[in-house]
């Protein structure tokens, strides 16, 4: 508890992680740490190890800063997303030492992939590929969520012509010209994909907007932000055909980011033994988190970590102070014998 207060109160947007990362390097220099750009790696990468992987990066801030403890709950700005998660992960390296683990704090991960530091990381320890497998410590609701899945931003728009807004018709309003897309978008339900068993549910959303220059001016661009959260069972190409289909009746459309999907690996002993352990049941991850460019690299990985998934983004983002233990000592229970 007293370590996430910690990692709490260090403010660590994207792209400002600097001082959470220099302080979790001063805590953990002992156990040995190497620095990839913002991002650290924690013991000795080896053969047979388990790698536990944790983002330093939270959204930015919707309310007020700091920690605070309430009953049974620490809130605060990443408590849940994934700070707990870290705090779980640097208990065990200072507890169990590094012999039988290696611990990757990252950067960037609620970014754009491209500023995803998991990857450089991977690139300059490419021996960590060649762990047994690998535990992200996204939050799971006391769950073990297999899987996860991948995500497409496209960058969608109408196109108008300005006119005096006293004279409306001389120009082409782009704002209401995307109603019926507008209309289209928001009766769009929850497509259900059962892989393994696992309902995964792919859902589109328009997640920005902007148009117009001024209160008087007809808008002539009309610019959306369209989020498509696909199953595992569909390529990142796939994906994007499939957006651009959906989004057809656009003036443009064009991709701002992507990153795949991870097929769920439910059958690995290390997995099976977490699971029996920590009494989990085996979900799946309704959005994307870093297993996926484990498994793209041939690391079985899985996604198991304190915390409640709904509460993600969220403002007065809270955890469950027995949540931290029961994550603990279930990847202690597995990692120590």
């Amino acid at each position: 508890m007293d370590t996430l207060a910690w990692l709490v109160d260090i403010p660590s947007e994207t792209g400002h992680e600097q001082a959470i990362q220099e302080a979790i390097a001063g805590r953990l220099e002992p156990l040995g740490v190497a620095r990839v750009g913002d991002s650290l790696v924690v013991g000795e990468p080896a053969e047979g190890k388990v790698v536990l992987a944790g983002h330093t990066d939270t959204v930015p801030r919707q309310g007020e800063a700091g920690s605070r403890i309430v009953g049974d709950r620490l809130y605060g700005l990443g408590a849940t997303d994934m700070k707990g998660g870290l705090a779980v992960m640097t208990h065990l390296a200072e507890d169990l030492g590094t012999d039988r683990l290696v611990a990757v704090f990252y950067a960037g991960e609620e970014g754009p992939l491209s500023g995803n530091q998991l990857g450089p990381v991977l690139e300059a320890h490419p021996e960590l590929l060649r762990a047994e497998a690998a535990v992200v410590l996204e939050p799971t609701n006391r769950e073990l969520h297999a899987g996860c899945q991948g995500v497409v931003n496209a960058s969608v728009w109408f196109e108008g012509e300005a006119a005096h807004s006293a004279r409306p018709w001389a120009g082409i309003n782009a704002v209401t010209k995307a109603g019926p897309f507008l209309t289209m978008m928001g009766g769009l339900v929850p497509d259900l994909h059962l892989i393994e068993g696992l309902p995964f549910k792919e859902v589109i959303s328009v997640t920005r907007a902007a148009g117009g220059v001024a209160n008087n001016i007809i808008p002539s661009r009309f610019q959306l932000n369209v989020n498509y959260r696909f199953s595992p069972d569909r390529t990142t190409e796939e994906a994007i055909a499939h957006l651009r289909g959906v989004c057809a009746d656009a003036d443009g459309f064009e991709i701002a980011d992507a990153a795949p999907a991870a097929y769920p690996v439910v059958d690995h002993p290390l997995f099976a033994a977490l699971a029996e352990v920590s009494g989990a049941g085996v979900g799946h991850k309704q959005g994307w988190t870093d297993v996926a460019q484990l498994a793209a690299r041939g690391l079985p990985a899985v996604n198991f970590g304190p915390g409640e998934t709904v509460l993600a983004h969220k403002p007065g983002e809270s955890v469950l102070i027995d949540d931290l233990d029961w994550a603990y000592r279930s990847l202690a229970a597995v990692l120590g014998s």
